[in-house]
């Protein structure tokens, strides 16, 4: 008999990918029967999910719904969404709290939790206003004391994020287009296609639940500087793109949420490595370990072709 495997976020980019990895894949969807948890039933991808796997109602918020989506569920993958609000760290931290209490509540053996590394603790406590990162390093703290078995997946730069209007080239007068920075193009940054390969990573630790057990994975196809990102981006377009670092303040004054944070992040990760000293290694074994071949950028972007105009 098939054990229910409950997918939290499942119409966002990393739900979403879990969801349709497991139905493609003839193992995994004989081994686990689905049930995707939205807080928007009635959603346009919501309502698209229900002719494929059961549907339910779950917010983190309300602990009676979350209750009734986790019954009977044998493994959970959940995943929080980051809050930059005041009191935003410890909103995602109960969140995530909130699931994994139920779920050991219901009885379910597994977790899989995304989560990212404590930038406070990677850097020695130079950085320690990141909250997205600390919500989730917080989490993941608590529910490896918990009486349930678990795994991680930490997701490296999202490539969908390139496709942000700050994150992407902008136009310059010379008819180039700059990718900027107030970090060093040098700085290697680990890439993952959150839509399309979430899934293959998750679903390496669905296979084979307890040689992953306790295990993070460092979730990325590999490191690129953003020297090396703006040449695939022009052979990809067919401009000339051109990474520039500029000043902290000039990034700073183009993001629309949270410029101090992810200010902040972006400079941790150039000090002291995106998932610390080891994280070309710890990328590595993520990839060899992945239930298929992550994307790489370039094939990313013939997937999602990058719109320069």
């Amino acid at each position: 008999m098939s054990k229910i495997l409950a997918v939290f976020g499942a119409t966002g980019q990393q739900g979403s990918s879990v969801v349709h990895f497991v139905l493609n894949d003839p193992e995994l969807s004989q081994k686990y029967r689905i049930r995707a948890i939205t807080r928007d039933v009635n959603s346009e991808k919501a309502k698209a999910l229900k002719n494929k796997v059961e549907v339910v109602e779950g917010d983190a918020g309300d602990r009676a719904s979350l209750e009734t989506a986790l019954t009977g569920v044998h493994t959970v993958f959940a995943m929080t969404v980051p809050s930059f609000a005041p009191g935003g760290l410890e909103l995602e931290y109960n969140s995530a709290k909130s699931i994994a209490d139920v779920a050991v509540q219901k009885g379910a053996e597994y977790i899989i939790f995304s989560t990212l590394p404590s930038r406070a603790e990677l850097s020695g406590g130079k950085y320690t206003e990141i909250s997205h990162f600390e919500a989730k390093a917080k989490a993941e703290r608590y529910m490896r004391s918990l009486p349930i078995k678990s795994a991680f997946y930490a997701p490296g730069f999202f490539m969908e994020n390139f496709a942000m209007p700050f994150m992407a080239p902008q136009p310059a007068d010379d008819g180039t287009w700059l990718l900027t920075r107030h970090t060093s193009p040098k700085t290697p940054v680990p890439l993952i296609d959150a839509t399309g390969d979430t899934g293959k990573f998750i679903g390496a630790i669905l296979a084979e639940p307890d040689k992953f057990e306790g295990k993070t994975f460092c979730a990325s196809t590999a490191l690129y500087t953003l020297e090396e990102v703006a040449a695939i981006m022009s052979k990809a377009t067919g401009k000339t793109v051109v990474a520039r670092q500029i000043s902290a303040e000039d990034f700073k004054a183009r993001i629309p949420f949270a410029p101090d944070a992810l200010v902040d992040s972006f400079s941790c990760g150039e000090e002291f490595g995106f998932y610390g000293p080891d994280s070309e290694k710890l990328v590595a074994w993520a990839a060899e370990n992945a239930r298929g071949q992550p994307s790489t950028l370039e094939e990313f972007l013939q997937v999602h072709p990058l719109q320069l105009k």
